[in-house]
């Protein structure tokens, strides 16, 4: 079996390739559809993680297979790259090595902790990754209910800005939107350290999603995108209920 695989259906709005150096993942977000994906309980996913069966072999092994292919590869979606096991087990950085050496493209979807993310920065300048970080709120404590194990957002934060200051390419996940005013003062406030968002809705949580009025969420949400001068992605299923 390729650990670099191609998703489907929804998540291939994110990336056409893809891969998941770990098992499991400690951030504990609520609103994780991986334990779904993957036929296991959210105790069991986010209870413990570890490095996949010999994933780097595997990893430079489809990494030769894929020379010439345009096609970034994203670290990750069923789990963090730059969970805090990333610190000793450094399997992000090595499969960023590979990247290097085989001259492909690839980005990262993190909700990682700065000290451990910015010692890859040397690496990310070099291959051309683009860091993306996921960020749904601007007050902590929201950040802290949904998603209780992760980055704090100021932490977040100051990744982002060290990261565009170093003229890595940013993006932001702003995904799921949650709390519509959150998202807009993200949106508003974190514009100057962002060269592209993707910006989707919460999903299978009724009781959070028949609250939000999502055709003005969207609208408001792009005129200040638009006012910004920013490059996004509005993804389908928000985009659906475009007025």
């Amino acid at each position: 079996m390729n650990v670099i695989y191609e998703p489907k259906g929804r998540a291939r709005e994110y990336s056409e390739l893809a891969c998941n150096l770990y098992s499991g993942c400690t951030h504990g977000c609520s609103y994780c559809y991986a334990p779904g994906c993957m036929r296991t309980t959210k105790d069991a996913w986010h209870g413990s993680s570890g490095p996949r069966a010999d994933v780097i072999e595997k990893f430079e092994r489809d990494a030769m297979r894929l020379v010439g292919d345009p096609r970034p590869i994203l670290f990750c979606f069923l789990t963090d790259p730059y969970q805090p096991l990333e610190a000793k087990a450094r399997l992000t950085r090595q499969a960023l090595e590979i990247v290097l050496k085989y001259k492909l493209r690839s980005k990262i979807l993190t909700k990682g902790f700065h000290e451990i993310i910015t010692r890859d920065f040397d690496l990310m300048e070099k291959a051309g990754t683009e860091l993306g970080l996921t960020i749904s709120f601007i007050d902590d404590a929201k950040r802290r209910e949904w998603e209780p194990r992760a980055a704090p957002i100021e932490d977040r934060i100051r990744t982002l800005r060290e990261a565009f200051e170093r003229g890595i390419y940013t993006w932001v996940s702003l995904e799921p939107v949650i709390d519509p005013s959150e998202a807009l003062r993200v949106i508003a406030g974190l514009s100057g350290y962002v060269r592209f968002w993707k910006i989707g809705k919460l999903n299978h949580n009724k009781a959070v999603e028949s609250s939000v009025d999502w055709g003005k969420f969207l609208a408001d949400a792009e005129r200040i995108l638009k006012d910004s001068g920013a490059s996004y992605y509005i993804k389908q299923d928000l985009e659906s209920y475009r007025v």
